[in-house]
């Protein structure tokens, strides 16, 4: 039953679109950080002195670690959009121009 569960959250944030996001609604990333993430890292691991993602190359590569170790077979967008909205939140990294 809890799988089940997860794959409708999932679902539900799959389908949230940008024009939503641009009306300052919740975004992909936060509903996947806030689903998954949050239980273990609250605000200070983010701003502790010790961090690990030193730049929008190493946070990406530490949403990509985290998920894989939490067994969430996210997705390389699904890794981008966290790590944008982790970035927007806290690190304020400058992000590669695609």
């Amino acid at each position: 039953m809890n799988k089940i569960w997860i794959y409708a959250v999932l679902a539900v944030c799959l389908e949230i679109s940008p024009v939503a996001q641009a009306k300052g609604e919740t975004s992909r990333g936060e509903l996947l950080y806030t689903t998954h993430c949050i239980a273990c890292h609250n605000e200070q691991i983010h701003w502790r002195d010790k961090k690990i993602a030193r730049d929008w190359a190493g946070l990406k590569t530490q949403v990509s670690h985290w998920q894989g170790v939490a067994g969430l077979a996210w997705g390389d967008s699904d890794v981008v959009e966290v790590a944008r909205y982790l970035n927007s939140r806290h690190y304020h990294y400058p992000e590669p121009v695609q």
